[in-house]
């Protein structure tokens, strides 16, 4: 298992286009990966659910925990912290 944190930077946080954009590119890895807020104790979702991830209502500031497990995981999660941190365009 691989996992990396980092903090949501776009005006928006992970709701509509971005949660959209999200959940997209966790959908190309064969890897089971999960996101979680830092800021709850609450189980990991499945990131490559936009149902899931918009449920954690995860706004701009938030902390964000993402783990892969599978023959994929470094490259899946790094992108997607690389994503997030990007701001999705959205700064």
């Amino acid at each position: 298992m691989y996992t990396r944190t980092t903090t949501v930077i776009n005006k928006t946080g992970l709701h509509a286009r971005p949660g959209s954009d999200f959940v997209h590119a966790a959908a190309k890895y064969a890897s089971k990966i999960t996101i979680r807020r830092l800021d709850e104790d609450e189980d990991p979702v499945n990131a490559k659910s936009i149902a899931f991830v918009l449920s954690l209502g995860i706004g701009r500031g938030i902390g964000v925990e993402l783990a892969a497990e599978g023959r994929d995981e470094k490259q899946a999660v790094d992108e997607l912290i690389a994503l997030i941190d990007s701001g999705f365009g959205d700064l």
